[in-house]
């Protein structure tokens, strides 16, 4: 087998409806082995998966990693009702079929589960393993309305060290095990620094997709997706401190699909930053017995 090349190429294409809209190709040798797609969360870059796509090109995989419109690289939408499962959805086919894949092991970080769920149901034999990171086919009320109370708000900050210290500040309790250095290369997944100032990489109405979040909503149910992933090799990872993937559903999702792999991220709470060490180990080793 030919040396894996880990250097990530930007590639763009376009949504049904004209959006531009980007992903990483880290190419991985030519083996015929199934490519390794990751799909990142609500408000999350395709970026968040750098540190684990080499580690997985070396298990000989080529790798793709989608940033969602109004996410990343990718266009905002003038419309914030199209930042929709649905309409996600298309776009993720659309990023298939422009990097020529027509089946794949896939990684879902929080929302990117719910579509690699959705995909598994809709798509038979699209999904030929699955990595869940920190989320399943129940969502806890709870730790939803804390997402909600976050997304899209961001003070007055004026440069990206600012932006390492409020993540820390605010969000270093749930997260005691993540270091410095990955703090700060999760911040520069989060914010950009532009003309004496800090923004979001993503754009703040994502936050409408939880408008109807609260005490009172439906509960979520992507049981019949879950099963359809569950036919075929499935890893699941949650944060030791996961308000969004609780012990009781993961025992039920373990009843339901007694093959499960599972792997606790220590330290971490909603989702696993996927930056340490040791979880990309995991995953690298799934991966390695993947079809």
């Amino acid at each position: 087998m030919t040396e894996p090349c880990c250097e990530r190429q930007s590639r763009f294409f376009h949504s049904s409806d004209g959006l531009r809209l980007h992903y990483f190709d880290w190419p991985g040798p030519r083996n015929g082995l199934s490519p390794v797609v990751c799909l990142p969360g609500l408000t999350r870059p395709a970026d968040d998966f750098e540190m684990m796509a080499p580690a997985l090109v070396k298990e000989g995989r080529r790798v793709l990693a989608l940033d969602h419109r109004g996410r990343g690289a990718s266009q905002w939408d003038s419309d914030w009702k199209h930042y929709d499962l649905d309409v996600e959805q298309d776009d993720v086919m659309r990023f298939l079929s422009d990097a020529g894949v027509a089946s794949a092991v896939f990684v879902g970080t929080s929302r990117g589960g719910l579509h690699t769920m959705r995909l598994a149901k809709a798509f038979p034999g699209l999904v030929r393993a699955a990595v869940l990171n920190d989320i399943g086919p129940d969502l806890a009320i709870q730790g939803l309305m804390a997402i909600k109370r976050y997304v899209g708000k961001l003070p007055r900050l004026a440069t990206i060290e600012d932006a390492i210290g409020l993540m820390r500040l605010t969000a270093g309790e749930r997260f005691p095990s993540v270091t410095a250095q990955e703090w700060a290369a999760y911040a520069r997944h989060t914010f950009e620094e532009k003309n004496g100032a800090v923004s979001l990489r993503y754009d703040p109405a994502l936050a409408h997709t939880l408008d109807g979040v609260g005490e009172d909503m439906e509960p979520y149910d992507f049981w019949e997706g879950f099963e359809a992933l569950a036919r075929g090799p499935l890893l699941t990872l949650r944060g030791e401190r996961s308000d969004i993937l609780t012990p009781e559903i993961l025992k039920r999702m373990a009843e339901r699909a007694p093959g499960m792999k599972q792997h606790t991220v220590l330290g971490q709470a909603h989702a696993p930053l996927l930056l340490d060490a040791p979880t990309i180990a995991v995953v690298a080793e799934f991966i390695r017995d993947a079809p």
